[in-house]
């Protein structure tokens, strides 16, 4: 029964092409769907692995770097962002657009703090990011942005929160969640293994696990970029590689 769905889903698709109503993020098909939207959402899932975890300490970020080829410098490749002070990133899918978004998100908290004297919340800065990815699709001559970014932080109340943004423009909170090439996989072992107030340490092992799980053979350590926001002195801070390689054993 599933598999005559996505059939005739993939055949409304096919159709709905022909008719040419993928040609612009502007215009729905007879169904109700956003085409490109959807096609940016397909980027995003052929993007390097992102995690994002609640914990103890505070907010966990873990993203895999995927460089594919050897003669590029790894530490050239950024995936993993500081916003501000209290707030960290990281992204899956279409790099070049989200370091846009990024600088956009620096420039928001850098304008709140200057002009309030106090850190941006976190899901002001999260509304802000994604209000432009909304006004993406729906305006002529421009595509929706194909990233998808994961914000973590703790605000001034000491609550960490982690929100992930989709191309549409509409955001969710997670306890924990997973962005970019095997987010099914991820998502589903953090499902069943994640719980509520796990340590730092352990949320990091459960990650590399379900990172394993997802790349296979395709998987190394050496490619992992983590940070964390501590939750005690609402900082965003680098994990060290020796750590991550310890609890990868």
């Amino acid at each position: 029964m599933e598999e005559k769905k996505e059939g005739n889903m993939e055949q409304a698709t096919v159709n709905h092409q022909m008719m040419g109503y993928d040609r612009t993020s502007t215009m729905f098909s007879p169904d109700g769907r956003l085409l490109q939207v959807e096609y940016a959402k397909k980027t995003i899932r052929q993007g390097s692995t992102a995690i994002g975890m609640v914990c103890k300490e505070g907010v966990l970020l873990i993203t895999d770097k995927r460089v594919a080829n050897k003669l590029v410098v790894g530490e050239s490749v950024e995936k993993l962002f500081q916003v501000d002070g209290h707030i960290g990133a990281t992204i899956s899918g279409f790099v070049s657009d989200g370091r846009i978004l990024i600088e956009r998100a620096r420039i928001k908290a850098q304008q709140h703090r200057v002009t309030y004297d106090e850190p941006i919340d976190i899901l002001e800065l999260v509304r802000s990011i994604c209000d432009m990815k909304q006004w993406f699709t729906q305006v002529g001559g421009a595509r929706p942005f194909g990233v998808s970014i994961l914000f973590g932080g703790v605000d001034e109340d000491g609550e960490p929160k982690l929100f992930a943004t989709e191309p549409s423009g509409i955001f969710f909170q997670y306890k924990a969640v997973a962005v970019g090439e095997g987010e099914v996989e991820v998502n589903g072992m953090l499902s069943k293994e994640y719980k509520d107030g796990i340590v730092l340490n352990e949320g990091m092992k459960l990650a590399i696990r379900a990172l394993k799980k997802a790349l296979v053979k395709d998987f190394d350590v050496e490619r992992l970029n983590a940070a964390y926001i501590d939750l005690s002195e609402k900082k965003y801070r680098r994990i060290d590689m020796n750590l991550l390689r310890k609890l990868s054993k």
